[in-house]
């Protein structure tokens, strides 16, 4: 998701059903665009004892789409705030 010309007025498209996720047992605090990774995260943790070591491919790719999202987030926010600053602008020039 490093492209920024797509449309972030679109929500990213779900990998994983909520039904997958109820079967692998993720909080539904856990539960967004990037809890795809999550279960094969989980199972390598526990399966390796959380040692920090390990599962560290599995880590980053999830602390990556963790990151992308809140980009895609935090573009379509300064959208947002610079088009209600052209809207706050068109209305005091109206109001002269």
């Amino acid at each position: 998701m490093t492209n920024h010309d797509v449309d972030d007025t679109a929500p990213p498209k779900m990998y994983i059903s909520q039904e997958e996720l109820s079967k692998t047992q993720i909080p539904l605090a856990w539960r967004d665009y990037c809890s795809h990774l999550l279960p094969e995260l989980n199972k390598c943790r526990t399966e390796n004892y959380y040692l920090p070591w390990k599962c560290e491919q599995e880590r980053v790719a999830w602390m990556k789409c963790q990151y992308d999202d809140y980009q895609r987030r935090m573009r379509k926010l300064e959208k947002r705030r610079a088009k209600e600053e052209l809207e706050r602008n068109a209305s005091a020039v109206e109001g002269l």
